[in-house]
């Protein structure tokens, strides 16, 4: 199957169902990789919510 005749199937599809095959077709398209400082920021994230050092927000005075 060709990009032009799937751009045509799409073509048929009943505007009310856009939103269904828009979120079926975005699950295919790759996301973008993390760079490794992010994975070590995600890891660090998790390692200090595991540690208990993290502020729990319901507990810092805002005003």
């Amino acid at each position: 199957m060709s990009k032009e005749v799937l751009k045509n199937l799409i073509d048929l599809i009943d505007e009310k169902n856009i939103d269904e095959i828009y979120q079926l077709l975005i699950k295919f398209i790759p996301e973008d990789q993390p760079f490794p400082d992010e994975i070590e920021a995600i890891s660090r994230g998790r390692r200090e919510v595991e540690a208990g050092e993290v502020e729990n927000l319901e507990d810092i005075q805002w005003e």
